[in-house]
């Protein structure tokens, strides 16, 4: 069952650093609500309660019910700035969900059945994920909470990109229309050659004093002996 999350949020009128500054001082964040039929309204979040789920992921891929001034309105997040020292969101975007409109939406990729594909599990490749989220386009009612990558049949040097996705009914992927296909997945080699080179580094730099110091000796007893 997919998670449901609701924000409650008050319009505001204040405007400016000041008025923002005296909003977080009270545990409140200045946030913007756009899109859809409406113009944009500057409204109020519960800083205490936004804390306590941007830590999930699902978070930033769900339809939220945002309850604004007392009515039931339907929006998706776009951005949460967070304060560069302290544990505290400083701005937040929303944008309105209509269900008759297309919505573009960040989704997280999770890899399947990794440990158990041949090129890990036989072949003791390694696996890199190389693309983490992707952005996706679809009504309301088709969005997916994340996009899944079977690795099961995945062998070592094997690749899987953004067009071998299995992407639901009414999903579109807008980086494919635009001609762009990143790897998301693939399994490599363990770099056996390269760590060998790295283990062997420290110790060829620990021989190399030894070795001049040893030279040094010998310079000296033939500096030594020539003035006999």
């Amino acid at each position: 069952m997919a998670k449901t999350f609701e924000i409650v949020a008050e319009t505001r009128n204040e405007q400016g650093k000041g008025a923002s500054r005296r909003l977080r001082r009270a545990a409140k964040v200045p946030a913007i609500l756009y899109g859809g039929q409406g113009e944009p309204a500057k409204v109020t979040l519960d800083q205490l309660k936004l804390l306590n789920v941007i830590g999930d992921e699902k978070f930033y891929s769900s339809i939220i019910n945002l309850k604004l001034d007392g009515a039931d309105q339907q929006a998706i997040i776009k951005d949460v700035q967070m304060h560069p020292a302290k544990n505290q969101v400083v701005h937040v975007d929303l944008q309105r969900v209509l269900a008759d409109q297309q919505i573009r939406i960040n989704l997280p990729i999770h890899l399947l059945n990794a440990g158990s594909s041949p090129g890990v599990k036989v072949q003791g490749g390694l696996v890199s994920h190389l693309k983490m989220e992707v952005e996706i386009s679809c009504l309301p009612k088709d969005l997916p909470e994340a996009l899944e990558v079977d690795m099961s049949q995945m062998n070592l040097h094997d690749t899987i990109f953004l067009k071998d996705l299995q992407l639901p009914s009414g999903v579109t992927l807008p980086e494919l229309v635009q001609g762009r296909n990143p790897p998301v997945v693939a399994i490599h080699a363990p770099r056996v050659e390269e760590e060998t080179a790295a283990e062997a580094a420290p110790a060829a730099a620990a021989a190399a004093p030894a070795a001049a110091k040893d030279g040094d000796k010998k310079d000296a007893g033939k500096k030594e002996g020539g003035k006999k």
